[in-house]
């Protein structure tokens, strides 16, 4: 099994809707706390999102009340919340969180560490194909001073994926802008990141546009949640979710806030 050092956790997570249900709580600072401590946990043990502390023993309330150093009441309030809105589900007596391994993806992580190997093989070749060919590897080699490459994620990103027609960011952010009454710029860097995932995953323009409007018929009218009508909500990670829901409802969603 892959060792885990980390989980992902996505950077619009407070404006998940959960969330801020949960922030408006009397003990909200408490249960976010406990919601990330949960996560971490899952991470360390790496056992499917099974909270389990060996093969027979499941974590108990009392158990986490302890290693989360909060009193076993909070705990409880916190994993009744949580369980009450599809965060976790108890299976056999152990805390589960579901859709953890595609929400992780820990399988991406070992392919991207292999493409790693394999990247800083194949460079290595053309680092010693230039030395002995006398020619000056600072002029063609990008490197730092002490010789290790300076290998960007996201230049590796692009190599991955490949290229996005540059016409669609204009066309959503133009769509978005003029349904939701606002002023977004189509070169924003992240904006651009995030329509370019979506595309990737198969997604269309057509489907952007299904999202906008969508999300302008549920929120538009709401003054807090007009709020949320911009591009790192809309096209994030809950963009699938959005798109199979219906103008006029809010539809709990699968993304637990990683």
């Amino acid at each position: 099994m892959v060792a885990v050092k980390w989980i992902k956790i996505v950077i619009d997570i407070f404006d998940d809707e959960k969330i801020l249900l949960i922030e408006s709580m009397p003990e909200a600072d408490s249960l976010i706390v406990i919601w990330f401590k949960i996560l971490c946990l899952a991470g360390r043990i790496n056992n499917g999102g099974v909270l389990m502390l060996n093969d027979r023993i499941a974590y108990t309330d009392e158990m986490l009340a302890t290693i989360f150093r909060r009193p076993v009441n909070t705990i409880r309030l916190a994993i009744s919340t949580f369980e009450k809105f599809g965060m976790l589900e108890i299976i056999n007596n152990a805390i589960t969180i579901p859709n953890w391994g595609k929400h992780q993806s820990l399988d991406q992580m070992e392919k991207r560490n292999e493409y790693m190997k394999e990247y800083m093989q194949e460079y290595r070749k053309k680092q010693k194909a230039l030395a002995s060919r006398g020619k000056n590897l600072k002029s063609k080699v990008n490197s730092k001073v002490n010789g290790k490459p300076n290998v960007n994620s996201l230049d590796i990103d692009k190599e991955l994926e490949g290229e996005v027609d540059k016409d669609i960011y204009v066309e959503v952010v133009n769509y978005l802008n003029e349904k939701a009454d606002k002023a977004f710029k189509p070169s924003s860097k992240s904006t651009k990141r995030l329509i370019s995932a979506r595309v990737k995953e198969g997604f269309s323009l057509e489907d952007f546009k299904k999202v906008i409007d969508i999300k302008v018929g549920n929120w538009s009218k709401d003054p807090k949640m007009s709020s949320y009508l911009r591009p790192e909500t809309l096209f994030g990670t809950k963009f699938e979710a959005y798109l199979n829901e219906k103008s006029g409802e809010i539809k709990e969603d699968n993304n637990y806030g990683w």
